[in-house]
């Protein structure tokens, strides 16, 4: 990173000394990602010259990595000509991703210079849901038919290879177009010439295919369990349409992971990066779920305005509340967190919950005698007005609240799942709020029967 900061200061200087040169012998030795992350930092008129700069074999991968924003500044600057030479050099699913982040202006504008088969395409692809397979997948894979020989075969990657996102692996069809199964370009390589390609491909009955229709979170578990490159996408006919591969199933994870962190903090999802997103937006994210919290928080007044007297007679319990609402939401959380996570990755599955619960509550049951144990210490050590009766009553109530937090924070998310939920909503402050709650009910009325 510390280079990229030399760079962005580097580069203006030289655009403003116009040393053409320099700039192309500069970007010839970098990354096409690290280009784009430079060309994000500088001005739009800079970002423009470098573009017009780049070598027209790389200029389209550039383009691909840069941020939505950059995108569509860039499209609206450059001439006629310069956006079909772009256009034809891009990867149609790149294509489509940039379309789906700009405004329709630009999309018309897009549209205009394709060419009528690639707009066909990009207004199909533009259909499908947006967290879908047809959404993420693309068209440039090498399909080869089954009665190729391996010669054939070979030439015909050779031909048309060079406009495919990854050669790989093959994918064969039969003259309908019917996914019958897929070939390693390793083996093509490696067989007879005149060894047939339905021979030596891959078509076991288990063999990985997705539907235009399929989740992406779906597509991702099934590239992430069987270590895939690529995965062959289908129609409700079992025609291959396209195929997904696995630099846009790395972008779906991290979008998922993001989102679910946000849903972990109560927060609404943002597609948006921080530093980009207003302040209003960034308010209106999260003021829902803090009015949600903060109304559930009432409760927790309400429950000790009802024991004041109580809480008058022993200044130990009053002293204890704090440490007893934080020592249960942690629990929860903890367990919660790992639901979560079980659940997000196929680890765990709502049949489970049984298994769960009997786990939880041996884990809960030796936390809680441990942490009991700790507390009868605590107390008379640092309190000076504890006594057995209230220490006992301290004592007892964590170590059921913490049974309690954890039977919570393992239910909460299944139930979530079971009601076609995101999990991640039942974690953090909505489980935190919640034990806080049953904690109290739990302590007061402990302390009501052994103190008074």
């Amino acid at each position: 990173m510390e280079e990229l900061d030399i760079l962005i200061e580097k580069v203006p200087e030289l655009i403003s000394n116009g040393e053409i040169s320099s700039l192309r012998e500069l970007f010839s030795e970098m990354n096409e990602v690290d280009i784009a992350l430079l060309m994000d930092e500088i001005e739009a008129k800079e970002r423009l010259f470098v573009f017009r700069v780049l070598p027209k074999d790389i200029s389209a991968d550039v383009f691909a990595y840069l941020e939505p924003e950059s995108q569509e500044e860039l499209v609206r600057m450059i001439n006629d000509a310069e956006l079909e030479r772009l256009l034809d050099e891009m990867f149609l699913d790149d294509v489509v991703d940039f379309l789906e982040e700009v405004p329709a202006n630009v999309v018309t504008r897009v549209l205009a210079h394709s060419d009528a088969e690639t707009r066909k395409l990009i207004n199909r692809f533009l259909k499908y849901p947006e967290d879908s397979a047809g959404s993420l997948m693309t068209i440039e894979m090498v399909q080869l038919h089954t009665n190729f020989t391996a010669a054939q075969a070979i030439e015909q990657i050779r031909k048309t290879g060079v406009d495919k996102e990854t050669v790989y692996t093959c994918y064969c069809t039969d003259k309908h177009r019917h996914l019958l199964g897929s070939i390693p370009l390793l083996s093509l390589l490696l067989c007879d010439k005149d060894t047939l390609v339905g021979d030596i491909m891959e078509d076991e009955p288990q063999f990985i295919s997705v539907n235009t229709l399929d989740d992406r979170e779906y597509v991702a578990d099934i590239v992430s369990k069987y270590d895939l490159l690529s995965v062959p996408v289908v129609d409700n006919e079992n025609r291959l349409v396209g195929i997904i591969t696995i630099d846009d199933v790395v972008d779906v994870i991290e979008e998922e992971v993001t989102e679910d962190f946000e849903k972990m903090a109560a927060m609404a999802p943002s597609d948006e990066e921080y530093l980009k997103t207003g302040v209003f937006k960034l308010a209106r994210n999260r003021i829902i779920w803090l009015l949600i919290l903060m109304i559930s928080g009432t409760f927790t007044g309400m429950i000790i305005e009802g024991y004041e007297t109580l809480l008058a007679g022993f200044v130990a319990l009053t002293a204890s509340m704090p440490m007893l609402m934080g020592t249960g939401g942690n629990a929860g959380s903890q367990v919660s967190t790992l639901i979560i996570r079980g659940l997000a990755v196929g680890e765990i599955e709502i049949k489970d919950y049984f298994k769960i619960v009997l786990k939880e509550l041996r884990v809960a049951t030796v936390c809680g005698l441990v942490l009991g144990a700790a507390n009868i210490a605590r107390m008379f050590i640092f309190s000076n007005d504890s006594t057995w009766p209230v220490v006992l009553v301290v004592s007892l109530a964590m170590f059921i609240a913490i049974i309690v937090s954890k039977l919570i924070g393992c239910s909460l998310p299944i139930f979530a799942k079971i009601v076609k939920l995101d999990p991640a909503l039942m974690a953090g402050p909505m489980i935190a709020t919640l034990v806080d709650i049953v904690t109290l009910v739990i302590y007061f009325a402990l302390a009501k029967a052994f103190l008074i």
